[in-house]
């Protein structure tokens, strides 16, 4: 008896000098563990008379089950001080302001920013979009658009080519997105009205060229398609796309292989101060080619030219977000500073729409 309450005053003493949770769990140990002092009284009821088992087995189970309470006990009195501890080291300071929310601090790059109002703008009109791989062969990305082997017009376009194959052919990474236009003719029976963005690719940089930069391209074919049409559709596409509410537009003749006849096309602009205005002035400025489907190019797709005509045409995304947005270097878009996406991106959910307004 004098054992038993010698132990327990002990092992009572030790849990509650326990400084940790360390320091405790070596107390728990020492008395409940396999080896333990109140486990090893455990074990001697086992040889006890059943005479000495009714008189020791409630005092050394009594002394187990006043050990455990004092142990579950110290544990939350040495939670609550190291709780205290930390809501005194690691104060917040309420008068702070609150971070801004991902949505306010991302920024839409700009390049998907005018894809989209190309897409919203387009889409208006009933245009789908279309588009293909980055890698392509030489049949689409040259052949079928007019581009004979040897032809000087080749040379328009630096290509980046792949290593030959056995059979001599290359591969190549796209110089214009226009061999979406012949997957389209390929694969679609006319009528079709598509537009084309994508990333294309030529051997080219300086502060208005990148080696991968982006295009979109439309086409429409339809047994009456015609010059008219293609005017129509791109002086109200710069109406929308530079938010004015007139634009004039002049139509020069000149030389595409997969159209003809084929157009540059100006608008009508005023410079003033660095910047470019658009739908005033007596400047004018390049920005894209068009013209008429080549009748070759429908032929190489399956299309009887006889029956059917059309017109396509192509300008640098990244031109025009440059012009309507008064960014002076290319080569930024591609720098990933976070610093200019800041000042010239977009808020993510600002998403472009001809009723609330493309550039909000």
């Amino acid at each position: 008896m004098s054992d038993i309450a010698q132990l327990e005053q002990k092992t009572l003493a030790e849990i509650a000098a326990a400084s940790d949770e360390a320091a405790l769990e070596a107390a728990r140990i020492a008395a409940l563990g396999k080896s333990g002092s109140v486990s090893a009284l455990l074990k001697t009821l086992g040889g006890m008379t059943p005479e000495q088992r009714k008189e020791n087995g409630p005092l050394i189970n009594g002394l187990k089950d006043r050990v455990t309470a004092a142990l579950a006990a110290r544990k939350d009195a040495l939670k609550d001080v190291a709780l205290d501890q930390r809501l005194a080291t690691e104060t917040v300071d309420v008068t702070l302001p609150l971070r801004e929310a991902p949505a306010e601090t991302g920024r839409v790059h700009p390049i998907s920013q005018v894809v989209d109002e190309l897409t919203a703008i387009f889409a208006d009109m009933g245009f789908a979009v279309a588009e293909g791989p980055d890698i392509e062969t030489d049949d689409y990305n040259f052949t079928k658009l007019n581009f004979p082997e040897g032809h000087p017009a080749r040379e328009m376009h630096d290509t980046f080519y792949f290593n030959p194959k056995p059979d001599g052919s290359r591969l190549l990474l796209r110089t214009h997105t226009s061999p979406v236009q012949i997957r389209t003719m390929l694969s679609q029976k006319p009528p079709i009205r598509v537009i084309i963005p994508g990333r294309t690719y030529r051997s080219d940089s300086d502060q208005t060229h990148t080696p991968m930069f982006h295009q979109v391209e439309g086409l429409v074919i339809d047994k009456s398609a015609h010059l008219g049409h293609l005017k129509w559709i791109l002086e109200e596409f710069c109406k929308a796309f530079f938010e004015v509410d007139q634009v004039k537009m002049r139509f020069r003749p000149s030389f595409f292989p997969f159209t003809e006849p084929s157009l540059e096309v100006d608008i009508q602009c005023r410079r003033d101060k660095g910047e470019i205005r658009f739908g005033e002035g007596e400047d004018w400025l390049e920005i894209l080619g068009c013209g008429m489907v080549h009748p070759n190019v429908l032929r190489n797709c399956g299309i009887d030219p006889d029956e059917y005509q059309g017109f396509a045409w192509g300008l640098g995304i990244d031109r025009i977000a440059m012009l309507k947005y008064g960014m002076p270097d290319l080569r930024a878009f591609f720098e990933a500073d976070v610093r200019w996406l800041s000042h010239y991106g977009f808020k993510p959910l600002d998403v472009p729409t001809l009723a609330g307004g493309l550039s909000q």
